[in-house]
């Protein structure tokens, strides 16, 4: 296991450059996991659809949830799944910040889109 990775620096870091403007909103995955938190986050009327393949899940997720027999979703619903933090960013200006995440050294993947809400569905798609 890794110590738990701390994002306040390069963050900081990055809204205090031209990319800031870009940021529409943060969220710290922590318990809740990825369903629960980044979705805090999000104005009602809007969802979100997260694509699990663009990130590889750590090895240690893979282990907990096969051993302990854990389902998909209470995985994604408890855990962050090597996800530590989210910041929902204007696509035009997406690569933009990727490029000052870099600089920062600070690894990221584009895990998904905001979309509208689908009525009574959840309102975070995961697949």
């Amino acid at each position: 296991m890794a110590p738990t990775a701390l994002y306040v620096k390069p963050v900081l870091e990055l809204l205090r450059g031209g990319e800031g403007a870009s940021i529409h909103a943060m969220a710290h995955i922590t318990g809740g996991g990825l369903t629960e938190n980044i979705i805090r986050v999000v104005p009602e009327g809007l969802g979100l659809e997260i694509d699990a393949s663009s990130w590889t899940l750590p090895a240690v997720f893979d282990w907990l949830q096969r051993e302990g027999a854990v389902a998909r979703e209470e995985m994604w619903r408890t855990f962050n799944c090597g996800i530590g933090f989210v910041l929902v960013v204007d696509p035009a200006r997406a690569g933009t910040v990727a490029a000052a995440l870099d600089a920062l050294a600070l690894p990221h993947w584009s895990i998904g889109r905001v979309v509208p809400a689908a009525g009574d569905a959840p309102r975070v798609r995961i697949g």
